[in-house]
């Protein structure tokens, strides 16, 4: 497990995997994180997941994103593989060759959810997780410093819990966790910040 200083993170106003522990042991595992998220002070997760022993593999469509996490990984004395692309183009990945892809606040503005899902699904491993963070549908509905909500639910700005659990169902993964995660700030909020989900390849 990462420890608590170098955890994985969903977003900056919620608990990381020290707390959910979704990734597991990354040590020699392949691991690809979709989207490079901005994570304030600390470092990327990938640099993190590197850190811990994953051979990490990072995908974003920012060149300049990438630029920053590969000073990121050079500065850690790590290697993350890097990319530059849209987070579904994963023709640099064979079939079944990849043990843990982390998608952390990344996803919520893929257009294509299903051709995501189904690139996701031919990369990993069977039985491999796919662990992704998201605004939480009903956060999504408000805006910061709006006391009502300003889009509804299940709007093209804000999928809705049925949207994402059914694409995974379609695209034969089976969830076992999901946690909507309130805000460190506010653990007792109305609505959860963040909806946390880990679904594993079924099939091959």
């Amino acid at each position: 497990m990462l420890s608590p200083m170098t955890s994985v993170r969903f977003g900056d106003e919620v608990a990381g995997d020290d707390e959910y522990r979704l990734c597991g042991d990354v040590q020699g595992k392949r691991v690809i994180e979709l989207g490079v998220a901005a994570t304030g002070a600390a470092p990327p997760n990938s640099v993190v997941l590197a850190r811990a022993g994953a051979k990490a593999i990072a995908v974003d469509p920012s060149p300049d994103v990438i630029s920053v996490l590969r000073r990121a990984a050079e500065g850690a004395e790590v290697r993350v593989e890097c990319h530059v692309g849209e987070l579904a183009d994963l023709g640099f990945a064979t079939s079944g060759s990849v043990d843990l892809v982390l998608a952390s606040r990344t996803v919520d503005d893929v257009d294509d959810l299903p051709r995501l899902l189904r690139q996701v699904h031919r990369v990993l491993r069977p039985g491999a997780s796919f662990v992704l963070a998201g605004t939480h549908p009903v956060a999504a509905m408000f805006d910061p410093g709006q006391p009502v909500p300003v889009r509804r639910y299940g709007s093209p700005a804000a999928r809705s819990i049925s949207e994402l659990f059914m694409g995974f169902e379609r695209s034969n993964f089976r969830i076992d966790v999901v946690h909507e995660v309130p805000p460190l700030a506010d653990p007792r909020a109305l609505v959860p910040a963040v909806l946390l989900v880990r679904a594993r390849k079924q099939g091959v």
